[in-house]
């Protein structure tokens, strides 16, 4: 079974949808008012895994992520550029896709638009003054933390606790007014300049909290099976969803809360000011391929940080090269028909490996592990010269298949599968052609000298009991 930690319970707990077959998963989008840095990346990718696998496991996943195209961050930009609020979110927002798509992230089920769904803001806002759980005050609408009895057991900030000043007095920012510090806006005034739409109090636009409860009820229903957000989101962003949504609908609103952990660079929090800050088109102008920095963004477990550096994501860098070689290598090695019982052990044990580090608590490093030693044991048969045509083909199925999930092999796999070795121009494989007969010949110094003239061109030559195999520098 899968075991997924979840935050409201704080223990790991079997999964499975409450219909046993079609996962209710939301999942806190971006803020497109700017390119999204690596730690916002590395939340996106695990989300990514968790689809992956829960697919993996057989089950339908509608996964929900929101954008968010309304707040404070977006106007203060789109007013600085001169630009429409709708104009300057749809560059970001398509900026933020173009980044899913490089790091191999697959689509979501809907992307919802925060704009895009104001009525359904505005029935939730309704419903929740009419229940007396929210208040308006000149021309704004707030919700009323002490009639909500169960605030605070997801991040344990309850509203007589001995943290309340300093929690919510270090997370409510804005001037509007209200009758308790901890209340949050559902509603916000119209402010001179700012887009605004009409409502039963006045013009004025959501607060950001009822943006993903309203959308998660739209298209998920009352109770989702799975709700993901980076952990800085666990208050107040999900504690006040959980509040707002359950006063609403009278309904459980999520059964499952997971959130990943911060990124650091060289220790540190991300910041401009320290030159650590980093996005995924920064890495990429440096030359750094997205399969690595997929890999690297998966090297620590969800629930740890990840100390980024560019020295480990040099070392990915590493990793993908020598995994990329050697499924360059396979299609090109002359093997004899047949299987070995060598192989067969290793991927039965690969397998298993790589299935259980996944059930306990989404392992990706665990799983990595797995599939990068049975490449490990396959790489012992090649150069002991055991390796069989079969073993060859069982080797690629499983890594195709470990790659559903993974998503850093991607084409390499399906070449290698298909049979292709990468291409070569003519004299190229004539010059390897000539060193492969001055070696039957015993010239063994014209072996060399053609080796070293390849090397030269980028060309790297092994020899091994299966044949001399190839690939690029």
């Amino acid at each position: 079974m899968f075991r997924l930690y979840n935050t409201l319970t704080r223990k790991e707990e079997e999964f499975q949808p409450a219909d046993g077959h079609t996962v209710k998963l939301y999942t806190c989008g971006p803020t497109v008012y700017d390119y999204a840095h690596i730690g916002n990346l590395r939340t996106f990718v695990f989300y990514d895994i968790l689809c992956r696998w829960l697919r993996y496991l057989g089950y339908e996943v509608r996964q929900v992520m929101n954008i968010t195209d309304v707040d404070d961050k977006t106007i203060q930009r789109s007013r600085q550029e001169g630009v429409a609020l709708a104009e300057y979110t749809r560059r970001y927002e398509q900026f933020f896709f173009e980044d899913l798509a490089t790091l191999n992230v697959e689509p979501a089920w809907k992307y919802p638009r925060a704009t895009e769904h104001i009525p359904q803001m505005l029935q939730m806002v309704q419903g929740l003054v009419e229940k007396g759980y929210a208040y308006v005050s000149q021309g704004n609408v707030y919700f009323d933390i002490s009639k909500f009895p169960h605030y605070g057991r997801l991040s344990g900030v309850r509203p007589d606790s001995q943290a309340r000043d300093s929690a919510f007095g270090r997370l409510q920012g804005d001037e509007y007014e209200r009758e308790e510090a901890g209340d949050f806006a559902l509603w916000k005034a119209a402010k001179p300049g700012e887009p605004s739409w009409d409502s039963p109090w006045g013009p004025g636009r959501p607060g950001w909290h009822i943006e993903c409860s309203a959308m998660a009820y739209t298209y998920l229903g009352a109770t989702l099976d799975i709700h993901v957000g980076a952990v800085d989101l666990l208050f107040p962003h999900h504690e006040n969803e959980i509040a707002q949504s359950e006063a609403f609908t009278g309904e459980p609103f999520c059964r499952f809360w997971v959130h990943p952990e911060h990124l650091l660079v060289n220790g540190q929090k991300m910041s401009k000011s320290l030159g650590n800050f980093f996005t995924l088109r920064d890495l990429l102008d440096q030359g750094f391929r997205p399969p690595a920095i997929r890999h690297q963004l998966l090297t620590a477990h969800y629930r740890k940080q990840l100390n980024f550096t560019l020295e480990s994501l040099r070392q990915s860098e590493s990793t993908i090269s020598h995994l990329f070689a050697f499924l360059q290598r396979l299609p090109q090695l002359q093997c004899e028909p047949g299987r070995t019982q060598a192989a067969t052990t290793a991927l039965e044990e690969a397998h298993a490996h790589f299935v259980a580090a996944l059930n306990d608590d989404l392992n990706v490093p665990g799983a990595m592990a797995a599939v990068f030693e049975a490449v490990n044991r396959f790489n012992q048969l090649v150069s002991t010269g055991r390796l069989k045509d079969a073993d060859r083909a069982a080797l690629l199925d499983f890594l195709a298949d470990a790659d559903r999930v993974l998503g850093f092999m991607g084409e390499e796999v399906e070449k290698a599968r298909a049979g292709q070795a990468p291409d070569l121009d003519s004299e190229i494989e004539a010059l390897i052609a000539e060193r492969n007969q001055a070696r039957a010949n015993k010239d063994f110094a014209r072996a060399d000298a053609i080796r070293d003239q390849l090397r030269a061109r980028g060309i790297i030559l092994e020899d091994t009991p299966a044949g001399t195999v190839w690939r690029r520098v």
